[in-house]
């Protein structure tokens, strides 16, 4: 099938490029990988203690780094210090999921700290101080900004992708949380779900566009076990062996609601929240999931 690959900035020089593949816009990280990568054959997936907030470290076999929202504030840095070496400032790829401050309030101080090859993000813009430090950081440093939409691939490595399932429209007038980016992590035979902070209306409507295709064995769960998410037919779908909650503890929003922990018991899923474990640390070598 005939392929179409376009280079995005040729003045920057960027370590990714963006192709058309079978009507799929993909993303590949994977070019410069062979002669800069740390080679291993397993995929790291950190869900990071950053209180009442979502940040999520993805690194793949080839030493491709991944960050998917960054939490409340700059203690993002910290949870990251643990998991990438002291000496290494870059990260791949940044995708902010939605423009809650919940989830972009690190993101300034990522893009002080680390060298970023590009920012994803739902189309959604936020009004806050953060959001505009957030733009204008992008801006001053010349960072490629893509839009998410569905159907977008992005390749960490040769068996690592990130499939962007939402959004398929434009979010620009919709509410924040159901603007959010959903993405299923994919390595081998192992899937992640990552949900951002989307509503039970969203998770439904993947379940009418996806169904089966949606089952993975770690779902981050959505708003962080706010009853708002994790709906009954899309649990279903996912089937989660390990459902994560990223939750401050005693926060004030009595996050995760008492009845999320009883549907996700029901459908049999060890839950897991940053609140009670801290950093929760996931590896994979393309056939089974670890938690590490």
């Amino acid at each position: 099938m005939e392929s179409v690959k376009k280079k995005i900035d040729d003045k920057k020089k960027p370590h990714f490029f963006l192709f058309l593949l079978g009507g799929l816009l993909v993303i590949n990280l994977f070019i410069w990988s062979v002669i800069f990568g740390q080679e291993s054959d397993m995929l790291t997936v950190a869900f990071l203690d950053v209180g009442q907030g979502d940040a999520i470290y993805i690194r793949a076999p080839n030493g491709n780094q991944a960050l998917i929202d960054a939490g409340i504030n700059k203690k993002v840095l910290r949870e990251l210090s643990k998991v990438i070496p002291f000496y290494d400032r870059s990260i791949d790829m940044v995708l902010a999921t939605h423009p809650d401050k919940d989830h972009i309030g690190g993101l300034p101080d990522i893009l002080q700290r680390y060298d970023v090859d590009f920012v994803m993000d739902s189309g959604k813009e936020g009004e806050s101080a953060t959001y505009k430090e957030l733009t204008r950081l992008i801006e001053e440093k010349d960072i490629n900004n893509i839009q998410a939409e569905r159907g977008m691939v992005v390749v960490l490595d040769d068996e690592v992708y990130l499939n962007i399932l939402f959004p398929d429209r434009d979010v620009r007038g919709v509410e924040s949380n159901t603007a959010s980016v959903i993405a299923q992590l994919i390595y081998g035979e192992t899937e992640f779900m990552l949900t951002g902070d989307s509503p039970k209306t969203i998770e439904n409507y993947l379940v009418m566009l996806d169904g089966g295709k949606l089952q993975s064995d770690v779902l981050k769960a959505g708003h962080h076990g706010s009853k708002t998410s994790s709906a009954e037919a899309f649990l279903g779908n996912v089937q989660p062996k390990y459902s994560i909650i990223s939750a401050g503890k005693d926060n004030r929003y009595g996050h995760p609601h008492e009845e999320v922990l009883d549907v996700l018991e029901q459908f049999g899923s060890m839950i897991l929240s940053t609140q009670d474990n801290g950093m929760i640390i996931f590896e994979s070598d393309g056939e089974n999931v670890f938690i590490k």
